[in-house]
């Protein structure tokens, strides 16, 4: 008989020239730096549209002084790295290049590139704006990308490395002067790995200083995504003294209600809820469609909506719970 081609799989692929963590990890910043493509085995990695070896092309063509051109070669970026809201394999050997191409290239292009570093290095979201959705990252152990049959797992933990290895490139976008680019530089920053106190630190003090409801939006989830992952026992008392305080902006509230909701496994607070289903906060609904974490829960600026008819709905009993917005059309 023989050999199952899948005994043992995915452990025996691990370590090996089929595990997508091994080969970033073999990535020197002198190829980063250099954009020296050809040393990566692109063509050991297919994404659902093609040969990975076509990536490095369209990677250099978002690089192209012609800003249509770049544009174009991100659209097809975006659908080869990013299929359906899932992550290819060859995504992650492609981060190193793109926050290069967003930090130095087409300032138009800066966000939407950042946005696509970020997806690669997180789970299929979309549509789960849940208290144990929203904030997640890692996707489950055996959930298999179609392509390659590599774990799409070991495909976000060696993009979060990526990233990682990359955060002196990331942090001063925290300071660019659209308000996108540094609303989606937190959505980045928050799938870093390892100690992350000093990007938690940089986020807070960004924080202190926006005034972008937003960008204020996006920092907030990124630090709580960070303390979740890091499972910092301080944040939900953070969280808490944020969206308690009435004197505070609408909207630092309204994340840190988000982020509370989502560190915790507690029923929300009377004062939380009477907060969040105040008639009032329908205005939020569009003015904060563009954060990263509710954008890809509904597309029909509904995200802070469902999220919190979500998360609400968990905790509240009785047919009263059918519509936390009492009836009233967003």
């Amino acid at each position: 008989m023989d050999e199952d081609p899948w005994a043992d799989w995915p452990e025996r692929w691990a370590g090996t020239d089929r595990d997508v963590r091994t080969v970033g990890s073999a990535m020197s910043r002198e190829v980063k730096d250099g954009f020296r493509y050809e040393e990566l085995p692109w063509q050991r990695f297919p994404h659902f549209y093609g040969p990975g070896e076509e990536i490095p092309g369209l990677l250099a063509a978002l690089g192209s002084a012609d800003a249509e051109a770049a544009d174009q070669a991100l659209e097809r970026l975006w659908t080869s790295l990013h299929h359906q809201g899932g992550t290819t394999a060859v995504g992650a050997l492609a981060v190193p290049f793109l926050l290069r191409r967003a930090a130095g290239g087409h300032p138009g292009l800066r966000a939407p590139t950042l946005r696509l570093v970020a997806e690669i290095g997180r789970c299929q979201h979309m549509g789960d704006g849940s208290r144990e959705g929203l904030l997640q990252v890692a996707e489950e152990p055996m959930t298999v990308e179609g392509s390659t049959m590599c774990p799409v797992d070991w495909t976000i933990q060696a993009a979060r490395r990526a990233v990682t290895e990359d955060l002196h490139l990331l942090l001063p976008l925290l300071a660019d002067p659209d308000p996108a680019v540094r609303a989606t530089t937190a959505y980045v920053l928050a799938v870093a790995v390892g100690d992350t106190s000093h990007v938690s630190s940089a986020l807070r003090a960004g924080l202190a200083a926006e005034d972008d409801a937003v960008v204020r939006v996006s920092l907030v989830l990124a630090i709580a995504q960070l303390a979740r992952e890091q499972r910092d026992e301080r944040a939900p008392g953070w969280a808490r003294e944020l969206w308690s305080d009435r004197g505070r902006p609408p909207e630092i509230r309204i994340g840190a209600g988000l982020a509370w909701l989502c560190l915790v496994t507690d029923p929300a607070p009377d004062e939380l809820r009477a907060f969040l289903t105040d008639p009032g906060i329908r205005a939020y609904h569009t003015l904060l469609q563009p954060v990263p974490w509710l954008a890809w829960v509904d597309f029909r600026n509904a995200g802070l909506r469902r999220c919190l008819d979500t998360m609400l709905l968990l905790d509240a009993p009785g047919p009263a719970a059918d519509d936390p917005w009492g009836g009233r059309s967003a």
